[in-house]
């Protein structure tokens, strides 16, 4: 039992290390070590607008949430805080890409803005997932029952992986990344 925290957890793991591999790419711009790779980090926001919202946040809303908050009292005020959190998402990464698009027009005078916003991005994310794993993981696990996680374990496996998207595309946008970011966050030159 308790696959689906398992997979919610690794989903949180791809997810830390995208997000901790544009805090590196930005550090590193910023040092001088590296010159910015618009595409490369506007493929890295996609990551982590795309794999959330599309995987992520549904299966949690609508398994692991929506049990939770019929088994839990103690639970609703994160329940809802985090549901808040997922239907903010979108506006939370637009405001992301705008800062990315707004750099790359702006060039080094951009760069700013662009680390600010990632800045407020990473610790609202970072601030998110916590929640859920500090707070949301200790409750279900001590709440909900077999028969309750047997349901939640068979939709988040029913729904497949990130990494295998459709048709394989997350894997392929994190290979791309993988491939084409610099040392020490990627393979790439």
């Amino acid at each position: 039992m308790n696959k689906s925290l398992d997979i919610i957890h690794d989903e949180h793991r791809a997810l830390a290390a995208m997000l901790g591999g544009m805090n590196a790419l930005v550090a590193g711009i910023e040092a001088g070590r590296l010159k910015p790779d618009f595409d490369l980090l506007a493929d890295m926001i996609r990551y982590i607008d795309e794999v959330p919202e599309v995987v992520h946040h549904p299966k949690e809303d609508q398994y692991l949430f929506a049990k939770l908050r019929l088994r839990s009292a103690d639970a609703l005020p994160y329940i809802e805080q985090l549901e808040v959190e997922h239907v903010q998402g979108e506006a939370r990464i637009a405001l992301l890409r705008s800062a990315l698009e707004a750099y790359r027009k702006a060039g080094e005078a951009g760069f700013a803005g662009f680390k600010m916003a990632l800045a407020t991005f990473l610790e609202q994310e970072w601030r998110h997932m916590n929640t859920e794993e500090n707070h949301i993981f200790p409750l279900a696990r001590k709440h909900l029952t077999d028969e309750d996680w047997a349901e939640i374990d068979a939709a988040f496996l029913a729904n497949g992986n990130p990494w295998e998207g459709p048709a394989g595309e997350y894997a392929a946008l994190f290979s791309k990344i993988v491939n084409t970011a610099p040392a020490p966050v990627g393979l790439g030159n």
